[in-house]
């Protein structure tokens, strides 16, 4: 036959496959981030049978974490050299072991064992970081969009998942809702994942559903801005001897201070201020819950007007909440509590639908994987780093709002760091590929 009747079906292939693979994250990410953010639920009757100090406990939690970190870098290694679909099955190997065996706990280290080490290692692969390794191939013109649409099973997952998890804890014990986590992880997503491929190309075909033969905005050049920089085949240590390198690794590394500073301790603070703790969860879950049209349409709008605007927003957003809980102390109104969540979440957690966006636009190619598994580093430990500062000086100063006050300072400074790093000098957004032509 003619040769477009050749062509046009395969070049709907990886269109209609690209979004199947956002589905496969977003039912990944669903319940796999939620599965270690279950902890929470777990936390008071692990206390109550083993009677451990409360910092032993919560320390398996944050132990975890370090393991993500450390992880890191050798998962962006694994990505480059054997896709998605072995960093995703070990991701839920891990996870799912570290659920089942915790129902064997009998001393502190078992815990660290199994919910730290194993859940935590099992979480760095199905959460923001194992998917933002890959997710960015399949997109160019729709790559914030389909990044935003990923992440947003994070907040479905967490308004379906922990309250069936809470059940099962009040009706059966902590035990068994270990069990039936561990399970749900490794029979959805273990056959789940082995849809994944790491890009089109592997399909003979390019992103967005291009046909290979075209020639349109997501073509590899069209929207380059930098044909000398582009031209470059990336390394982790080329990359790190870029300013652009730093200036990511600050603009994260402050980012996630913001963010996890006030989701540790927005509860605590909001009840201290004379809120009722129903109010305060209330509160948290309001984040959650506005979160997943804010990212998905900031990821959407970033794809319009670019990165950097999209994440100086999500800054704001946090920027805008910091400033809110602080006059809530001596305003305890419903509006300001209502004006600090939309903050939180309809901007602040826009941060998520372009933080595998901003490297991906900068350091594309063989080895990316290993340089943005580093640079996510850099993420963990401000995620690590803003809880535990925070909580120090409230402890040094009683009062939170010195802390409040740096936050809102790491939230510029990181707004500030990723213009300077300026991804968009490097290659375009779809929005703005016209000005080049």
């Amino acid at each position: 036959g003619p040769p477009s009747m050749i062509v046009r079906p395969a070049a709907r292939l990886p269109f209609f496959y690209g979004w199947v693979i956002v589905a496969v994250a977003f039912v990944t990410m669903g319940v796999g981030v939620n599965a270690r953010t279950a902890f929470s639920l777990l936390f008071p009757p692990i206390l109550d049978e083993f009677g451990w100090e409360r910092g032993v406990t919560a320390g398996a939690f944050s132990f975890g974490f370090l393991v993500a970190a450390v992880l890191s870098p050798s998962l962006g290694r694994l990505m480059d050299r054997r896709g998605p679909r072995v960093v995703m099955e070990m991701g839920v190997g891990l996870m799912a072991a570290g659920l089942m065996l915790a129902t064997l706990v009998r001393q502190p280290w078992h815990l660290y064992a199994t919910l730290g080490v194993l859940v935590g290692g099992g979480s760095i692969c199905l959460s923001y970081t194992g998917h933002a390794l890959f997710l960015p191939n399949w997109f160019v013109r729709r790559r914030g969009l389909a990044l935003s649409l990923a992440f947003s099973g994070v907040g479905v997952g967490s308004i379906i998942l922990l309250p069936w998890v809470q059940t099962l804890i009040g009706r059966a014990g902590w035990r068994a809702a270990c069990w039936a986590l561990g399970l749900l992880v490794l029979a959805l997503l273990a056959p789940l994942n082995l849809l994944l491929k790491r890009r089109p190309e592997e399909l003979g075909l390019e992103p967005d559903g291009d046909d290979a033969s075209g020639s349109t905005a997501a073509t590899p050049t069209a929207n380059v801005v930098d044909p000398a920089w582009v031209a470059v085949d990336w390394t982790l240590g080329r990359a790190m001897r870029t300013a652009r390198f730093w200036w990511i690794m600050v603009g994260y590394f402050c980012g996630l201070f913001g963010w996890y500073a006030v989701q540790v301790h927005q509860t605590k603070y909001l009840v201290e201020i004379g809120f009722s703790p129903s109010d305060a969860a209330w509160a948290l879950g309001g984040v959650s819950l506005a979160g997943i049209p804010g990212q998905i349409a900031l990821g959407h709008l970033s794809d319009r007007i670019g990165r950097e605007w999209v994440w100086t927003v999500g800054s704001l957003g946090f920027v805008l909440c910091y400033l809110a809980l602080l006059l809530l102390r001596d305003f305890p109104t419903p509006t300001l509590l209502y004006l600090m969540v939309a903050a939180q979440g309809l901007l602040g957690y826009g941060l998520t639908s372009v933080i595998g966006a901003i490297p991906a636009e900068i350091f594309q190619g063989r080895h990316y994987g290993t340089i943005f598994g580093t640079l996510m580093l850099a993420a963990i430990v401000g995620g690590a780093a803003g809880p535990w500062v925070t909580g120090a000086l409230h402890d040094a100063t009683g009062s939170y709002t010195l802390a409040f006050w740096i936050a809102i300072g790491c939230s510029a400074l990181s707004a500030l760091a990723i213009w300077l790093a300026a991804p968009r000098k490097v290659r375009a957004v779809a929005g703005r590929v016209h000005r080049l032509q």
